[in-house]
Order: structure tokens, then C-alpha cells, then sequence
């Protein structure tokens, strides 16, 4: 299930793309899919290790094209290990309402960024993020939970204030909204609550089969009550003027900054607890030999 419209944020193959809080991997494996050189990046040890396997296992299976390389690694969003003008593309999803330095994390996006790079930010909708804390302090006051509800002008602002220039948005998972209001009225832990599990079935039917009846559906209720409000911006190209200043030569003289080298092998939280979206049948083949030739566990 993904958040990122890749149809609005389109990525070219050899794109060199950071996955900040991946999180399960979801937008990661698209990329990976998608013939980009990925960095998958997470505070989060057990699931990076989990999202490496499964780089590793859609490479044996030929999921990704020539040329794709895929990277899993821990690190710190407010310290990211590479140097400036790394990146062509940064994604971050559902990560920032969970962040006490937001713009601390963004200017290390922007850093990492080269110009002309593009960047999608994701985070919950202000409405139904507001809805669900007026029924359940559990629902954010949890360690590592939600700290912050952002209005959309709010996070535009700071996109902009980190010299980001925003060019669309729209919101995403319409479906998924009355789902967390009713894990937030039955209690977010009680998963056996007959409204809760009926629901979680359409969710889990509906990411899987991808029905036209529900696609319409969430089509239209997205505008409404979608549970996730998108940024779509870019770096803009420093003036020529600036950029000889800062590296003491003409503008188009100056060096490229160097690639990372990727090599083959997200906290990004889906907007309902449903199965994140996973590579293909042929990778989950390919794993699952791996793991029973090895002995892994999982």
C-alpha cells in the first residue's frame, strides 16, 4: 500500500533515491521495482534487517531491473551519513508527526538533496488525525507515537522555510480513516472487536484485489476524510552567482558531488494495520528458499 503517487512523482531508472524512515520498505520496494538505486534508511534495527532481506530476495528473483542497486541501513534522520547533494529524490513517509526536531530533519533532507531533486513528504491528515486523539490518548501517547498534528499550510510553510518550493498535493487512503476511528472507539490494542476485524477484512481484501468498486470509492472519499496529506517539492538550482561563490569557480565548472555506492541486499507505518505492501510472488519464493537453505528464522 502505497502513499507516494509515483504517477505524480515519477522516478527514472539510475535515480539515486533515499527511503528516510522506511519503515517495512513499502515505497523502497517500489523504487528497488522501479530500476533506482535506493538507500532504505530506519532507526529501527529489526526492521531494516528485514527489509534487507527482502532486497535480497527480489534481486534473486529478478524483480528489479539491470542497473537497480538497493541499500538497508540504520541511521539517524538528524544526522544522515552522506555528504551534501547526494540524493535525487528523498521520501519520507508518515515519519515527521513523530519527530520533536521536524525542521531539523528537514534541512538534513534538503542537504542531502542535490539541486533540482524532488522530495515527497507524507503525514497524517489534520481532520481524521484529530478525530482519532479526541477518542484515544493511546492512540498517540505511546513512546515513539505522535506528537504533532500538522495543518496543511503548517507543513507547507516549513517546507518552504527549509528551501523547498512545494508544486502539488493531494491526501491518500480514504478507506483507511473510519478504520483508526473505530480501533480508537473499541480501544486501539483490542483487535477482536467485531467492527475492528470487519473492517480490517475490506482493508486487507481491498489492498489485495484492488476492486474498481473500492478504488472509485476511495477516489472520491480521499478529498474528504483521506488519512494522509502529500507534499510533492523541489530543491530549486542555486543562482549561478551563488553557486560560483560557493565553490570558488564558475557555476558549470563545478564538480559533481559523488554518488553513493549503494550496495545490493524505512519509521514509515502504513495507514492501517494491514499486510505492508511486499515484492512479488516471485521474491517471496526466492525468500522463502533462502530462509529454509539457511535456517533463518521469519
Amino acid at each position: 500500500m502505497l502513499t507516494v503517487d509515483f504517477s505524480r512523482f515519477p522516478l527514472a531508472p539510475g535515480d539515486r533515491v533515499l527511503d528516510l524512515g522506511c519503515g517495512a520498505g513499502r515505497h523502497a520496494f517500489e523504487c528497488y521495482r522501479r530500476g533506482a538505486q535506493v538507500v532504505a534508511l530506519d532507526q529501527n534495527g529489526d526492521e531494516i534487517r528485514e527489509v534487507a532481506k527482502w532486497f535480497a530476495a527480489m534481486e534473486e528473483a529478478g524483480e528489479a531491473p539491470a542497473g537497480a542497486s538497493a541499500t538497508a541501513m540504520e541511521g539517524d534522520a538528524l544526522n544522515l551519513p552522506f555528504p551534501d547533494d547526494s540524493f535525487d529524490v528523498v521520501i519520507i513517509s508518515e515519519v515527521m508527526e513523530h519527530i520533536p526536531d521536524d525542521k531539523g530533519v528537514l534541512a538534513e533532507m534538503v542537504r542531502v538533496l542535490r539541486p533540482g531533486g524532488r522530495i515527497a513528504v507524507t503525514v497524517p491528515r489534520y481532520g481524521p488525525e484529530k478525530i482519532c486523539w479526541t477518542l484515544s490518548d493511546a492512540y498517540h501517547e505511546v513512546e515513539g507515537g505522535h506528537i504533532r498534528i500538522y495543518r496543511g499550510d503548517e507543513l507547507l510553510g516549513k517546507m518552504r522555510e527549509a528551501g523547498l518550493e512545494p508544486y502539488g498535493t493531494h491526501h491518500a487512503h480514504g478507506l483507511h480513516s473510519p478504520y483508526w476511528w473505530l480501533k480508537c472507539a473499541f480501544g486501539v490494542d483490542n483487535d477482536k472487536a467485531l467492527p475492528v476485524q470487519a473492517y480490517h477484512k475490506l482493508l486487507v481484501w481491498d489492498i489485495m484485489k484492488k476492486p474498481l468498486a473500492t478504488r472509485l470509492a476511495e477516489r472520491a472519499l480521499n478529498p474528504v476524510i483521506g488519512k494522509s496529506f502529500v507534499v510533492y517539492a523541489t530543491k530549486p538550482h542555486l543562482p549561478e552567482t551563488q553557486a560560483a561563490d560557493a565553490t570558488g569557480a564558475p557555476a558549470e565548472a563545478a564538480e559533481p558531488a559523488a554518488k553513493p555506492a549503494p550496495r545490493a541486499r524505512k519509521a514509515a507505518e502504513p495507514a492501517a494495520k494491514a499486510p505492508a505492501a511486499k515484492p512479488g510472488a516471485k521474491a517471496r519464493a526466492a525468500k522463502s528458499s533462502a530462509k529454509s537453505s539457511a535456517g533463518a528464522a521469519k
